[in-house]
């Protein structure tokens, strides 16, 4: 992952107060940035009020030269691409994969009817069911715990849409489904794990 430096996001900063900028080059240009902060930026999706949306950033992003002394300008007019807007899946995936978050909708937010249909229920459904309830349900997983004095006992946190659930894996069933109780936990949206439940 990319990641704008200090110094570039202090001029940014700086050229912003200054006067709004008119496009990505304005930016570029004025705020000194190299080709990996201003990448850093459109992939973050932090160009979007300039470009439109994050693949119209991307693409006037490629377009960036670097000055060079013989010439006082290197832009060039060219016609807008017809990239389409990413879709809001889209956007949440490349959110997670540049910034390793998202301000958008939790991404099973976006599968939940599905995950309904599957009989999955939401953390905030696990919270009303009684002690003993049979359960089904998904999420992230956000932590994982394997103390060395807990005799195997695993400690998992999913996360969904509504909220956690904590699961305290027992040693027998670690034995059992050891793949999917110790697995290294991915930040990437292709290894979001899902673990079911069988009882509260």
């Amino acid at each position: 992952m990319k990641s704008l430096s200090r110094a570039a996001a202090a001029r940014l900063v700086e050229a912003r107060s200054q006067t709004p900028f008119t496009d990505i080059e304005d930016l570029a240009k004025r705020a000194e940035l190299s080709r990996r902060d201003i990448e850093a930026l459109a992939a973050a999706d932090a160009l979007a009020n300039l470009a439109g949306h994050r693949h119209h950033a991307r693409w006037a992003v490629l377009g960036i030269e670097e000055p060079v002394p013989l010439f006082t300008t290197t832009r060039v007019n060219e016609g807008l691409p017809l990239l389409r807007r990413p879709s809001e899946g889209e956007a949440i995936v490349a959110d997670y994969r540049s910034l390793g978050l998202t301000l958008r909708r939790h991404p099973l937010a976006l599968l939940r009817a599905r995950l309904a249909h599957m009989a999955f229920v939401s953390a905030e459904r696990v919270r009303q069911l009684a002690h003993g309830d049979p359960v089904r349900a998904i999420g992230l997983v956000i932590t994982r715990q394997r103390p060395g004095t807990a005799t195997g006992v695993v400690f998992i946190t999913l996360e969904d849409e509504t909220g956690y659930i904590n699961l305290v894996v027992w040693s027998s069933l670690v034995e059992r489904q050891r793949k999917e109780a110790l697995r290294a936990c991915e930040k990437t949206p292709s290894q979001w794990e899902i673990l079911c439940l069988g009882r509260v």
